[in-house]
């Protein structure tokens, strides 16, 4: 199951709305056939494992991350195909919560006389795909807040200058990152001040760039900036509010931007949670929310973010820096939210800290 969760983790960012499943088909004391989803959702990995496998599947284990399922869509159902195969038993790591299936496919393996064993690393396959099932349960995205700060949590110094406060290591993580999620999403002033192209630029993962998001309540995003030039070949949606000037929404159209508008709250910024919906509803499963301070704050504040990476330099630059996250209207200390370390790693100079985020 470790290797069918290793190999899932190679369709991160690349499957969305479906999830990444690893599939591990054992004959015996050898692996006859493995397989992850590809990209954009099919083949599913339990097909491309009994492909692999041939004939020797017959009477095999098969070790799956995700319930295989038990409907009819684009695919036939992966449940019939181990069925006709003739496996002998299932390990399934993740009950599917798609309403599609959610035990469905196990039941139908069971009535056909395999034996289904449940609940194997249950936990790893709900980190794994924690966006899919966010999207079945809540309908919405897994929100991943990522920062890069000093030690003392500024992003950048009174100047502004921000360049590089993280090493090369930290910021090909970075990168490695974008990849393995659905979307990349900062603030206007962000995307004003740095003027990205919020790409992967890994050398072979180039054709891996999620979706750009830029919150933008009043379409202050030039027409002239990076992100939007490059709006043809890696797609760019804005998310606004209503009432903006008709002409420039059609300007953003007509060089290939999607505008979303969602409801403002009463400080007229667009409404987070309404905008998560929509995102899901457009197949959204995995966000990562990279600046700025304004949005990671409210990201955090309404209790919508999910996950902290946070990337610290050995640098320190003071009380007058600009500090990676703005008020999240605290007043107690008890009402901070609770974070749970997950890991820490090294990234040479730097230091990579994981947390789970629980309001």
């Amino acid at each position: 199951m470790k290797t069918a969760l290793r190999l899932a983790t190679r369709g991160l960012g690349r499957v969305a709305p479906n999830p990444a499943v690893g599939c591990v088909i054992v004959q015996g004391d050898h692996v006859v056939g493995r397989g992850w989803t590809q990209e954009g959702g099919r083949p599913h990995a339990e097909t491309v494992a009994l492909e692999q496998a041939g004939n020797q599947a017959q009477g095999a284990t098969v070790y799956v991350t995700l319930e295989p399922c038990s409907h009819h869509g684009k695919t036939p159902p992966c449940a019939e195909r181990l069925i006709a195969a003739g496996v002998a038993r299932v390990v399934v790591a993740l009950t599917d919560p798609d309403k599609r299936v959610n035990g469905a496919g196990i039941a139908k393996l069971k009535d056909a006389g395999i034996t289904v064993t449940e609940d194997v690393l249950a936990n790893e396959a709900l980190y794994l795909n924690a966006g899919f099932v966010l999207t079945r349960q809540q309908n919405r995205p897994l929100v991943t807040v990522k920062m890069a700060t000093s030690l003392d949590g500024k992003i950048a110094t009174v100047t502004g200058d921000s360049k590089w406060i993280t090493g090369r290591l930290s910021r090909r993580y970075s990168h490695m990152m974008r990849a393995e999620n659905d979307a990349i999403m900062v603030g206007i002033g962000t995307a004003l001040v740095d003027d990205p192209e919020l790409t992967c630029r890994l050398p072979g993962l180039e054709d891996q760039s999620p979706v750009r998001i830029v919150a933008d309540s009043r379409l202050r995003l030039p027409l002239t900036s990076k992100l939007v030039r490059s709006a043809q070949e890696t797609p760019l949606w804005i998310l606004t509010i209503p009432g903006n000037d008709r002409e420039r929404l059609k300007a953003f159209a007509e060089l290939g931007v999607t505008v979303i508008e969602v409801a403002a709250t009463e400080s007229g910024l667009p409404d987070m949670k309404t905008a998560l919906a929509e995102f899901a509803d457009r197949g959204m499963t995995r966000i990562l929310a990279e600046g700025g301070s304004h949005l990671l704050a409210t990201l955090i504040k309404d209790e919508l973010a999910d996950r902290l990476m946070w990337f610290r330099a050995n640098k320190i630059i003071g009380g007058d820096g600009i500090p990676a996250l703005q008020s999240i209207g605290l007043r107690e200390l008890d009402a901070a939210p609770e974070i749970r370390l997950i890991e820490e790693r090294r990234l040479g100079e730097d230091l990579l800290e994981s947390y789970f985020l629980r309001n």
